[in-house]
């Protein structure tokens, strides 16, 4: 029998790559072949991935980028991605073929449909992607790792949740220190966009505690890298014992070292805080085109996980009186924290492995 072969399809971002990497590991563990199908830009982001996945760089490209003469080409770079897809495809048939979103899962996905070979896709927000937007009709199953995902008519999702790194796992349902007269954490992260709202208004806004809370913060701040000496300096000036870095290794760590987070809502950060166990502040970002981030926020929100301030609310005031209300509620903080572990979903891998197999015809499996 034949070794079964998975293709995953994603694009160049951490968002998409991600969860198709845990993937890949689970997969390649079951004694699956892999392979990636991507494009030259998302190659760049696979040093992460087992040597064993072969990566496959087809032709693909975005109407987001470029100049015009660029954006003419887009049509035609895809429908070779395509052709190259699928012959490829026809000489060495894959089991089942796995879309993560972006424009480089177009060629992959498509050749797919074309040749009917079982395939689904995985959307890591709440709100679908332009990409899996496209393919969520033409494909068998739809993952889900946000719960609820806005999905469209007569097409049912299944929640397997977004796969998180072995070091969030590790720290799943950390025991939680509520807040109290003691040194307290926050962790304060922007996310690679949007960051500098962070930056502007987390500071001062910390600094404007009252004593009795403001004397027992600490923080870990997470700053672009324009920003890094402005906030460094302001903490250092209020006399705040802060920690301020472009890139924290160990945020795991922090997170569960910490009282609460504030963040944007990405789909990854939101699925780390809810495994670990946290309380947050959730700022989604306003120019994502679907308001992603919002839908990201909504189950923790709507189970007294985590709060909500819009960009127009973030601002100085608001958020002091925030942290003032939350740092002051010992036990309504502790129901938070389990309230964000119940909404997590720490074997999404495993759930996304399932759907595979689930796919995969016996001949194959």
């Amino acid at each position: 029998m034949t070794t079964p072969l998975l293709i995953i399809a994603a694009g160049g971002t951490g968002g998409h790559m991600f969860p198709a990497q845990a993937l890949a590991e689970a997969m390649l563990a079951k004694g699956w072949r892999v392979r990636l199908s991507t494009d030259a830009r998302g190659a760049r982001y696979t040093s992460g991935f087992p040597d064993a996945v072969e990566i496959s760089v087809v032709g693909s490209a975005t109407f987001a980028r470029g100049g015009i003469l660029q954006k003419l080409a887009v049509p035609f770079r895809i429908i070779g991605g395509i052709a190259a897809a699928k012959w490829k495809m026809l000489f060495d048939r894959p089991a089942v073929v796995v879309g993560f979103g972006g424009y480089p899962a177009i060629p992959a996905m498509t050749a797919a449909w074309a040749l009917r070979i079982p395939r689904m896709i995985h959307e890591q927000n709440g709100v679908l992607g332009r990409v899996n937007q496209l393919f969520a009709k033409r494909v068998d199953k739809v993952a889900c790792g946000t719960w609820p995902t806005a999905l469209p008519s007569a097409v049912e999702g299944v929640h397997t949740g977004n796969p998180v790194r072995s070091a969030v796992l590790e720290r799943a349902a950390a025991p939680y220190i509520p807040p109290g007269d003691y040194p307290m954490s926050i962790v304060v992260l922007g996310g690679s966009q949007g960051a500098r709202i962070m930056s502007d208004i987390a500071p001062p806004a910390i600094s404007a505690l009252p004593e009795h809370i403001r004397r027992n913060v600490r923080v870990s701040h997470q700053a672009r890298a324009e920003d890094l000496e402005r906030v460094t300096n302001y903490y250092d000036a209020e006399l705040i014992n802060a920690e301020v870095q472009t890139f924290f290794a160990d945020v795991p760590d922090r997170m569960a070292e910490a009282q609460l987070v504030i963040s944007r809502s990405g789909a990854s950060t939101v699925a780390d805080v809810s495994i670990i166990g946290r309380p947050a502040i959730w700022v989604p970002l306003a120019s994502a085109i679907r308001d992603e981030q919002t839908a990201n926020a909504r189950q923790l929100v709507e189970n007294d996980a985590a709060v909500i301030m819009t960009e127009t609310e973030f601002e100085v005031a608001p958020l002091t009186a925030m942290l003032e209300k939350l740092l002051s509620d010992e036990t309504g903080m502790m129901k938070m924290s389990q309230a964000a572990v119940r909404c997590s979903v720490p074997d999404a891998t495993e759930r996304l492995v399932g759907l595979v197999e689930e796919l995969a015809t016996p001949a194959q499996k």
